[in-house]
């Protein structure tokens, strides 16, 4: 972060707007963006990587609490289902409240049940748990897009600290990995307590360098926030019952129930005075296609990760410690592509830049359906994840920046949490369906190798359906890229330190 735009105040065009300027309102004082940055970034790559550092601990959860096979999932699902059906409310709650302020509530109760976690002596204690830091991200992860949004000054420090921002986002998966193997080792609730201090450490400088913005005019959409809250919640709920089958009544009643109250808040919303979520965000051209190709990516990404660790541990044997370390370059290429793709913003239309990046991804997603049972990590692995975490670096900045810009700052909340939304519920989705798809390919070659050694069979049933799996998601990433080149419709220039008035939404 030595970039000098970081850690220079913002100018005199954002003076007297406390949601604008670089003046904190405890001290008056400039803020140093680079510093303010880090705070942000950290929580969020806390909020991120909390959705997959406990998935190689699974197992070590299961043995020491004693959960039941059926209940093991939830230790996942809790938090997915919690953090994806509070978006949208988090994200209004900062508008109308102050976003420093629930920035800084959402991550001390993040922090706080992290701290229950792992304390946690039994299921409904752990489960409980990971409800409550589901709470907490969907109320921080909005307000940290959002005070980028309202803190960093349009043009080449924006588009710097949304680079960082997307690779917390794009890279949280596969640190959340890595660091669930490291840890694991020690004890698996050390994947809890980690958390513990880098929230405190955000709690004790976010009043320090963050403004705080101004409250917002208005009231609850109290009938938005529950049908919006129960619908995501039951869409999300039923999609992550689709991997048992998506014909089951369960499954089915679920995610009906999910878009029939989706359906019944959009209605609300074009009628309430207060909406919990405007229109007119949607309503815009360049954030709805943002917001598709996001929930696309992300059905690949969260997929492409859960495959991936059963493929290295269950075909090529390896420890926790050795799973979470084989993920590093994925971390480092996504961090670094983020950073390239921050400065291609300022050259290049957005919209080239997120669609190679998507192109990019979906090669690396078909190079990796040609594993098999024999293959190595190198460079039969490593090559394919290099090529993905670069294309996502370059797809995730684009659409971070597409998805706010414009955006009136009393909707910066709200528009930052659909994003984060769109996400989830992408994760959710492409997790079961690829499941359900990995599935059907791993019964289809049970049936054709039935006659060979068990365990040989076994592993490549399993392959099978891995490679199929990639397989979908490539062919989604690629309509995702597709959508973005023919869709998007924003330059270069409107992006940039020159624009003299936002574009505005509508």
């Amino acid at each position: 972060m030595s970039d000098t735009s970081l850690s220079k105040p913002v100018t005199d065009r954002t003076a007297g707007d406390p949601g604008r300027s670089g003046v904190t309102p405890a001290g008056g004082a400039p803020s140093r963006l680079g510093v303010a940055l880090v705070v942000i970034s950290a929580a969020q790559l806390m909020v991120v990587l909390d959705a997959s550092i406990v998935n190689i601990a699974l197992p070590y959860v299961q043995t020491d609490l004693g959960f039941s096979p059926e209940n093991l999932s939830w230790i996942v699902n809790a938090y997915t289902l919690a953090f994806g059906g509070l978006l949208l409310l988090g994200g209004r709650l900062g508008d109308l409240l102050g976003r420093r302020r629930m920035f800084m509530v959402g991550v001390g109760v993040f922090a706080l049940a992290s701290l229950l976690g792992g304390l946690a002596t039994g299921e409904t204690t752990l489960i409980s748990a990971r409800v409550l830091q589901g709470v907490g991200a969907a109320i921080a992860s909005p307000t940290a897009l959002a005070l980028i949004t309202t803190t960093f000054p349009a043009g080449a420090a924006r588009n710097r600290a949304f680079g960082i921002y997307a690779a917390m986002s794009g890279a949280g998966a596969a640190v959340g990995l890595i660091l669930g193997g490291a840890l694991t080792e020690a004890s698996w609730r050390w994947t809890f307590f980690i958390n513990v201090p880098i929230g405190l450490l955000v709690l004790f400088m976010a009043p320090r360098v963050l403004p705080e913005s101004v409250k917002g005019d208005g009231h609850f959409d109290i009938p938005g926030a529950v049908t919006a809250t129960a619908g995501l919640a039951s869409l999300v709920y039923g999609l992550t019952q689709a991997v048992n089958g998506w014909g089951r009544v369960q499954t089915l009643g679920w995610i009906i129930a999910g878009v029939v109250l989706i359906a019944a808040f959009l209605v609300i919303e074009t009628r309430s005075a207060h909406p919990l979520m405007p229109m007119r965000v949607l309503r815009n051209r360049n954030r709805a296609v943002s917001y598709l190709a996001m929930l696309a990516t992300g059905s690949a990404l969260f997929a492409m990760f859960y495959f991936l660790s059963l493929y290295v541990q269950q075909v090529l044997g390896y420890s926790a410690i050795t799973t979470g370390v084989s993920f590093l370059p994925f971390a480092i290429g996504i961090g670094i592509s983020a950073q390239v793709a921050g400065k291609l913003i300022t050259l290049v239309d957005p919209r080239f830049v997120s669609a190679s990046g998507g192109a990019m991804a979906a090669v690396g997603l078909l190079w990796m359906s040609q594993l098999e049972v024999g293959s190595s990590y190198f460079p039969h692995l490593f090559g394919p994840m290099v090529v993905i975490a670069l294309g996502l670096g370059l797809t995730f900045v684009p659409l971070t920046l597409t998805a706010v810009s414009g955006v009136e700052k009393e909707d910066s909340g709200v528009a930052s949490a659909v994003l984060n939304t769109m996400q989830q519920v992408g994760g959710a989705l492409g997790l079961s369906l690829l499941a359900t798809v990995a599935a059907s390919a791993s019964r289809n070659s049970s049936a054709l190798t039935s006659g060979a050694q068990p365990r040989l069979a076994a592993l490549q049933a399993a392959v099978d359906g891995y490679t199929s799996a990639f397989t979908t998601g490539a062919v989604i990433t690629a309509v995702a890229a597709v959508v973005v080149l023919v869709g998007l419709n924003i330059s270069k220039t409107e992006l940039s330190p020159d624009q003299e008035s936002p574009v505005h939404v509508g």
